[in-house]
C-alpha cells in the first residue's frame, strides 16, 4: 500500500489548480530568465539580471496578493511577481529588447525596471531600495484614504542596510500601515556574502526595532511563503501595520550578465544550492501528491515554451522607438 503524502496545500485553502498554476508561473519566468541568457550572450539583448533560484518566494508571495487591489513595488530580479500580476512573457522580451512597446518604459530603462499602472505594478529604477518609501507612501494614501489594499516591496538583503529601508520601516511601523516589506536573501549583495552584511543574525531581527513582526522563511518553498504572506496582507488589512517577512534561497546565477561570480564563490558552493532548486523542489511535492504527472508536465513545459518562442519572436522583430520620442515621457510630455 503506497503512503497518502499530506497535501500541504490544501490546509492553506490552495486548491490542485492553483498550486499547479504557481508552478506554471514559476517555470514561466524561469524559461523567459534563461532565454533572456542566451538571447544575451549571442549579442540580441544588452542585458540580464536573473531571477533564477528565487521564482518561488517571489510567485508564493504574490499569490497571496489580490491583484485587483494590492500594490507591488518589485526589485529588479522580480519576474515571477510581474508575472502573476498579470505582465506577460512578450510584455518582458519587448524590455529586454528595448522595444518601443516594452510597457514598463518603452525602452529606456534597464531590463528588470518592472512598471505597468494597469496591473498595480509601481515603477522602480537603479538606485536599490528606493522602492520601500514609495511603498509606504502608497500604503499611506492608502489609509487616509480608507481603501482596502496592501502594498508588497521586495528587496535584496544587501538592500536592507540601506537608509531608505530603515526610514520606510521606520515610517510605516509608527503609522501603521498596510505594509508587506520582503527581503528576498539570496546571500549575496553583488560579490558580498552575508556574513559581511549583517551584524545581527537575520535580517527579520530588524523588525523588532520598527514595531512590526518579522518571519525568516524557506525562499525554495512557495507554499511557506505563501502562508506567512497571506498572514500579513490579512494582518495589514485590519489596520495592524506592516510586516518584514525574510525568505531566504539562493542566487543561482551571477549577479548579472556583466558579472563573474567565480571571483568570489566555489563552484561547489553553487551546485550544491542547485539541488535545492525550486522548480526541482516544488515539482516533486507536486508529483509525490499525485498533482502533477509525467505527462502533464512535459504538456506545461511545452505551453511555456510555446508562449517564450512566440515572445522571443515577436519581440526581435517589433520596432525599436523613434529617435524623436526620446524625450516623450521624461519631461512629462505625453502621460
Amino acid at each position: 500500500m503506497v503512503e497518502k503524502v499530506e497535501k500541504r496545500h490544501e490546509a492553506l485553502g490552495l486548491s490542485d489548480g492553483k498550486v499547479l498554476e504557481m508552478y506554471e508561473t514559476m517555470l514561466l519566468a524561469r524559461r523567459i530568465d534563461e532565454r533572456m541568457w542566451l538571447l544575451n550572450r549571442a549579442g540580441k539583448i544588452p542585458f540580464v539580471i536573473s531571477c533564477q533560484g528565487q521564482e518561488a518566494a517571489q510567485v508564493g508571495a504574490a499569490f497571496a496578493l489580490d491583484p485587483g487591489k494590492d500594490y507591488v513595488l518589485p526589485y529588479y530580479r522580480d519576474m515571477g511577481v510581474v508575472l502573476t500580476f498579470g505582465m506577460t512573457a512578450k510584455e518582458l522580451m519587448l524590455s529586454g529588447f528595448a522595444k518601443a512597446e516594452d510597457p514598463n518604459s518603452g525602452g529606456r530603462q534597464m531590463p528588470g525596471h518592472f512598471g505597468q499602472k494597469k496591473n498595480r505594478i509601481v515603477t522602480g529604477s537603479s538606485p536599490v531600495t528606493t522602492q520601500v518609501p514609495h511603498a509606504v507612501g502608497v500604503a499611506l494614501a492608502g489609509k487616509m484614504e480608507r481603501k482596502d489594499l496592501v502594498t508588497f516591496v521586495t528587496f535584496g538583503e544587501g538592500s536592507s542596510n540601506q537608509g531608505d529601508f530603515h526610514e520606510g520601516a521606520n515610517f510605516a511601523g509608527v503609522h501603521k500601515l498596510p505594509v508587506i516589506f520582503m527581503c528576498e536573501n539570496n546571500k549575496y549583495a553583488i560579490s558580498v556574502p552575508i556574513e559581511k552584511q549583517l551584524g545581527c543574525e537575520k535580517v527579520s531581527d530588524r523588525a523588532i526595532g520598527y514595531g512590526m513582526p518579522g518571519y525568516t522563511v524557506d525562499g525554495n518553498d512557495p507554499l511557506e511563503v505563501y502562508k506567512v504572506v497571506k498572514e500579513a496582507a490579512d494582518r495589514g488589512r485590519r489596520g495592524e501595520g506592516p510586516t518584514l517577512v525574510e525568505t531566504v534561497s539562493y542566487r543561482l546565477t551571477p549577479h548579472s550578465s556583466d558579472d563573474d561570480d567565480r571571483s568570489y564563490r566555489a563552484p561547489d558552493e553553487v551546485a550544491k544550492a542547485k539541488t535545492q532548486d525550486p522548480i526541482i523542489t516544488f515539482g516533486a511535492y507536486l508529483k509525490e501528491t499525485g498533482v502533477l504527472n509525467d505527462e502533464l508536465e512535459k504538456e506545461i513545459n511545452d505551453r511555456v515554451m510555446k508562449m517564450v518562442n512566440e515572445a522571443t519572436d515577436y519581440a526581435e522583430n517589433a520596432p525599436y522607438s523613434a529617435p524623436e520620442e526620446a524625450l516623450k515621457y521624461v519631461y512629462a510630455e505625453g502621460i
